[in-house]
């Protein structure tokens, strides 16, 4: 018998590449009947590379990707604050990513199908429901453009990777309300534009309350590179929020007005918000953190299991942990409910932290501390706040998320290959 993924995301995906690996049967179910590179940027933190290194993807990522150089963080006045390297120039032996999320899904995906074979993912086809019996779990299915019922899979164990919406978390937790808004909204957009700073830099300058994050996503060798960029706004309680409307177009007068006079020595930013290819509107949502992912046969997986606000870069670096410590427990303890409580154990408590340290703004909170001490902009950074507490908090939220250096660096992989 199998293992049924329940979504072909990054999480889903990068579980069948693991189990193919372990030499796993699996069988992906997606809702979608075509998968396109949609989407837009995300980072990918050295824990989650290393995993896809792993897997074999080392030369197929510097395609699609850039090698972070580093993050920095400016004012709101554009006065730079903090910098500091990523990747292999931090200490790790792996690097940090920016990369296009459509095209890291499409890999995968497309990974996967040479690896396994064309059958082992079957589009157009949700999970409906499912019932467990004596000798495995039984997923009802349907045609979600229809509505029409398919044939179900039967299998030993059920994972739903079914993002932000799935349905079985909500048949697991029916009482729940659904995501969480925070009172932020974010336009986001990708911009044909000039290399600024290192050229490989992840840049943010604000308060949580307004905050403008970039970062290039190719470079078109020419001095130009492709910019995604996130401008956040905080709203008003009653703000139509509109409910994760994940395709609803942006309004630049709804946003770049509270930008307009932010054109900085290393970027103009007005510029980028106006040239943009297309902007697009979504509420900064997550999911209150779980108290179990595992039921008998059946767990959680990524977005199912803890969506996050995307603060320090952590949701689908989180979601690839989860798919490589999964595999693991299958391998050790079988395709059964032993296997799914064991990689619960391990990784719930840990993303769940995550969740609620993002909700204290992970490492950007030294943007809100340097705005309420010098709201005027300042001379010298020094003056306003020390590079050991910079450092602090820096240090603070990796640990948090698994990307403390020393310990990643000496940490046994999670797959024995």
């Amino acid at each position: 018998m199998t293992v049924i993924i329940a979504g072909a995301g990054i999480g889903g995906l990068t579980l069948g590449l693991s189990l193919h690996q372990q030499g796993i049967p699996f069988k992906i179910v997606e809702a979608v009947r075509e998968l396109k590179p949609m989407g837009l940027g995300i980072n990918l933190q050295p824990h989650a590379v290393r995993e896809l290194f792993e897997l074999g993807l080392e030369s197929e990522l510097d395609k699609i990707g850039l090698r972070t150089a580093e993050v920095a963080y400016f004012s709101e006045h554009g006065q730079r604050i903090w910098a500091e390297p990523r990747g292999v120039a931090a200490g790790y032996h792996w690097p940090q990513y920016s990369i296009h999320r459509g095209e890291l899904q499409h890999l995968l995906f497309r990974t996967l199908q040479d690896r396994a074979g064309a059958d082992v993912i079957q589009t157009g086809t949700a999970l409906a429901d499912w019932v467990e019996d004596a000798h495995g779990i039984r997923a009802h299915l349907i045609d979600r453009a229809t509505g029409d019922a398919l044939e179900s899979l039967h299998g030993e164990v059920l994972v739903a990777a079914d993002g932000i919406n799935s349905t079985a978390r909500a048949k697991l937790y029916p009482d729940e309300k659904g995501a969480v808004w925070g009172g932020t909204m974010m336009w986001r957009g990708i911009t044909q534009g000039p290399a600024y700073l290192t050229g490989r830099s992840v840049a943010m300058a604000g308060t949580a309350h307004r905050k403008f994050v970039c970062y290039p996503i190719q470079d078109n060798g020419d001095g130009t590179v492709r910019i995604n960029w996130i401008a956040d706004l905080e709203m008003p309680a009653d703000y139509a929020w509109n409910r994760q409307d994940w395709t609803r177009e942006g309004r630049l007068h709804d946003f770049a007005p509270r930008f307009a006079d932010w054109r900085f020595d290393w970027l103009d930013i007005p510029w980028v918000i106006e040239n943009a290819e297309g902007i697009w509107e979504y509420p900064m949502v997550d999911r209150d953190p779980l108290p179990a992912w595992s039921f008998g046969r059946v767990t959680l997986l990524g977005d199912a299991a803890h969506a996050m606000y995307p603060i320090g870069s952590n949701g689908a670096s989180q979601g690839i942990l989860d798919a490589r410590v999964l595999a693991r427990e299958l391998t050790r303890h079988g395709r059964g409910p032993e296997a799914l409580k064991a990689y619960d154990e391990d990784r719930r408590e840990a993303v769940n932290a995550v969740i609620l340290a993002n909700r204290g703004d992970g490492p950007d909170k030294v943007l809100d501390v340097v705005a309420a001490r010098a709201p005027n902009g300042f001379e010298r950074i020094e003056d306003v706040i020390s590079e050991e507490e910079l450092r602090d908090v820096a240090s603070g939220y990796k640990a948090i998320v698994g990307m403390d250096i020393e310990a990643l660096n000496a940490r046994p992989s999670l797959i024995e290959l």
